[in-house]
């Protein structure tokens, strides 16, 4: 049996009981995504089709119905026996070793560890932040925290906060006297403190309002690969800054920054913790993805 096919059987067996990849998703506590892949992945493997498939529906073929018959009575087994082993795992201990972003490690990790510490002093936490892909595998990671858009395709995943919202934000003095901003294309006008990605690309703003989609290359004097350096450069006044709201969130609410074109700045998916799907996950993660959750409701 390959190592990925018992996740996949469990994410099978979930949809054909509701009928639905969404509600699976939300039972396994797994994207939608990630449920799906699961089970194109169990498709390719037998050849064959496990589900009809249309907008409206989800039922299962002959060979699906063949198939749920067969492993469901094994899948439960598993079950009972897994739960049982949760008798061996009265304390959560170990060391839980997660690879983020800078933006996840800041954001969201920094302000998390110090309550994650005090709940589990038995569980020790390696954090490594790399801006570029990584085999979390092969690196040695129990789990990795990307934006969404970030995530492997073979992870499984699952949300741990809420939507992230980027902002084009300025300081007062910036402002003061300054040419009016009232469009995305007026940024055009201004001095603009540019990002840039890992892989050496420096990308367009992206702006939208309703079903409306506009980018600007926008000119700038200062790009800079750290977003948190990007937030201070606006905050000396250097310029206009196009950035995570949450790395800004307490120089906005002092005033000393500025929002700036507002209904146009979109909204982007939260973070998203992923680990691999064949194998069972270690009671010290269950425990950080519960308490992450938690603190972004």
């Amino acid at each position: 049996m390959q190592t990925d096919s018992l996740s996949h059987l469990v994410a099978f067996a979930c949809v054909a009981r509701h009928s639905s990849f969404r509600q699976a998703s939300a039972e396994l506590g797994l994207s939608p995504s990630a449920v799906s892949y699961a089970v194109r992945g169990l498709e390719k493997r037998l050849g064959v089709s496990l589900f009809n498939r249309t907008t409206r529906s989800v039922s299962l073929t002959v060979a699906g119905r063949y198939l749920l018959e067969r492993i469901r009575p094994a899948l439960r087994d598993v079950s009972e026996a897994l739960d049982q082993m949760d008798a061996f795992q009265a304390t959560r201990s170990g060391t839980l070793r997660i690879n983020t972003s800078r933006a996840a490690a800041y954001l969201l990790v920094a302000p998390l560890l110090p309550h994650f510490l005090a709940a589990y002093p038995d569980i020790h936490v390696e954090i490594v932040h790399e801006e570029g892909p990584v085999d979390i595998v092969a690196a040695g990671f129990d789990a990795g925290i990307r934006l969404e858009g970030d995530v492997p395709d073979d992870m499984m995943a699952v949300s741990i906060n809420r939507s992230q919202r980027l902002v084009a934000v300025a300081a007062p003095t910036y402002l003061r006297g300054g040419m009016a901003l009232k469009h995305p294309r007026d940024l055009m006008k201004h001095e603009c403190i540019r990002y840039r990605f890992p892989n050496g690309r420096v990308p367009k703003w992206e702006f939208a309002r309703g079903d409306t989609r506009l980018e600007v290359d926008v000119p700038g004097r200062v790009t800079l690969d750290d977003m948190y350096t990007v937030a201070r450069m606006a905050l000396a006044g250097s310029g206009v800054a196009f950035v995570l709201e949450d790395y800004v969130r307490p120089l906005l609410d002092e005033g000393r920054l500025v929002r700036l074109l507002e209904d146009w700045c979109p909204l982007l998916p939260g973070f998203m913790l992923y680990y691999p799907g064949h194998s069972r996950m270690p009671p010290a993660l269950r425990a950080f993805i519960d308490m992450a959750r938690a603190s972004s409701m």
